[in-house]
């Protein structure tokens, strides 16, 4: 099993008002099909390294490697195309837009790759939506939905590009417990029937102890 996702001594500071190592020589191995979870308490340095090892902070020392590949060689607009083709985002709150429908908000990212016809895309995002339990809300404006479906559709519009990794910064943050699990539960599927790789941020001691790997960090280090 490859390794999709690996640092090598990385370290991020942040500079204002002064000097502050946010991470410290980070040395971190994410073989393929593994869902793992970041734990730590605030100010560990979760959502930095999440936004580091996502691409989407590029202010860091140190090499980051995606399925072999060094990142921190690339330009931003190199970066912009790896994240669109081979990385899904999930976030606490799921920035979908409200105007769209929820089938044309999960087809954006394909549009936008552009490597699929309209018509094929709009058809990988029914079944997206399907996997999901979302077809039968696919013409409904996205602000129709309710919190738990909206996260289901984010999920499915992370998934569009077919992603090497999924990334997910408290996914289940913004969820009551019922919709939590759910979501949960829809993660480790992806997991377990389709070998998809994802890493998240929580702190949710109860999901993270039934993700298959605990990263914890302390003071910007790993510590497991």
């Amino acid at each position: 099993m490859g390794a999709i996702l690996e640092t090598k001594n990385l370290s991020k500071s942040f500079y204002d008002p002064v000097e502050f190592r946010a991470l410290k020589n980070i040395d971190l191995v994410v073989p393929e099909g593994q869902f793992a979870s970041i734990m730590g308490s605030s100010g560990s340095g979760k959502s930095t390294l999440l936004y580091v090892l996502s691409t989407l902070d590029t202010q860091y020392e140190g090499n980051l490697f995606l399925q072999g590949e060094d990142l921190s060689l690339k330009s931003k607009n190199e970066l912009a195309e790896i994240r669109n083709e081979k990385i899904g985002f999930v976030f606490q709150f799921h920035y979908l837009l409200p105007e769209f429908t929820v089938l044309e908000n999960v087809m954006l990212p394909a549009l936008k790759l552009a490597k699929f016809e309209q018509k094929q895309i709009e058809s990988n995002a029914m079944e997206k939506l399907k996997m999901l339990g979302l077809e039968d809300q696919a013409i409904k404006k996205a602000n129709k939905l309710s919190g738990g479906q909206q996260q289901r559709a984010a999920i499915a519009r992370a998934l569009i590009n077919e992603p090497k990794i999924i990334f997910g910064d408290e996914p289940t943050g913004n969820l009551d417990s019922k919709n939590a699990e759910t979501v949960f539960e829809i993660l480790k599927e992806l997991k377990d029937k389709h070998n998809q790789t994802i890493l998240i941020v929580t702190h949710d001691l109860n999901l993270a102890n039934r993700t298959d790997r605990i990263i914890k960090l302390h003071d910007g280090e790993v510590v497991n």
